[in-house]
């Protein structure tokens, strides 16, 4: 395990959701703490609240799908820190459920621009600092899904940008060697968030039924990242599947 008490992390999407559980964990156990998202109030209060009681958390408003914001986050981050140590792209979003045909392209571009676009931009601005700082290298972790392996119906655009960064995250692993920069993919399964908690009430199902699904604390997926997080450099959770253990995913339903 290496020792964190120097470390800094960045957690997109992390004013509420997996993203805050991270990072009260994360800070709990030593690490220097940026949550972004786009609502300072939000990311304020969580940095007041998970500070009290933790390490130190620092709120930075920022939009993910905009370069000039992206680019304002990380220069601040090392204005403030002079290293990055953990990216963790958890910041997402979904579209309407509805038929392919009656997507609006407006819907999809918004689940592209988060769910990809932004890990992107995010990935290249944390990539730059950590082949160049010294220690050189870092971590970077993707939030990725059990839909980048399954679809649920009526999911077009949220399972095909999660496809898609198990293969940002694959040629991440590949390209991060020679600057000691490991990545991983953390895909989760119905955790109680405002994304996925629905699936609690009811849940379309491939046979065309609706039916609750259980879920699980996100606190468990915070506590998953933490230990990801805490490897050293030479190892690596390439690819995590974290789930509530009785939701239909392996089998037929």
């Amino acid at each position: 395990m290496t020792d964190t008490q120097s470390q800094v992390a960045l957690i997109t999407g992390g004013g509420s959701g997996i993203g805050a559980e991270v990072a009260r964990v994360l800070a709990s156990a030593g690490w220097k703490v940026v949550i972004a998202g786009r609502r300072q109030d939000v990311l304020d209060s969580l940095a007041a609240k998970i500070g009290n009681s933790s390490g130190e958390v620092i709120a930075i408003s920022a939009d993910v799908t905009d370069e000039v914001s992206v680019k304002k986050l990380f220069t601040e981050i090392e204005k403030k820190f002079g290293r990055l140590d953990l990216l963790f792209n958890n910041a997402g979003t979904v579209a309407p459920a509805v038929e392919i045909d009656q997507l609006a392209l407006s819907d999809w571009n918004k689940v592209v621009d988060v769910n990809l676009t932004g890990v992107f931009l995010c990935t290249r601005e944390a990539f730059a600092i950590m082949r160049n700082q010294n220690p050189q290298g870092g971590r970077i972790i993707n939030n990725g899904s059990v839909s980048s392996y399954a679809p649920r119906p009526l999911s077009i655009a949220y399972t095909a940008t999660k496809h898609a960064i198990s293969g940002l995250t694959k040629t991440i692993q590949l390209d991060g060697r020679k600057f000691n920069i490991a990545c991983s993919q953390i895909d989760v399964g119905n955790a109680a968030t405002e994304i996925g908690s629905g699936a609690g009430q009811g849940a379309l199902q491939a046979d065309g039924s609706t039916r609750p699904e259980p879920l699980m604390d996100p606190a468990e997926v915070a506590r998953a990242v933490l230990y990801m997080a805490s490897l050293p450099l030479d190892a690596n959770v390439a690819n995590m599947t974290i789930m509530a253990t009785k939701m239909p995913f392996v089998g037929r339903g």
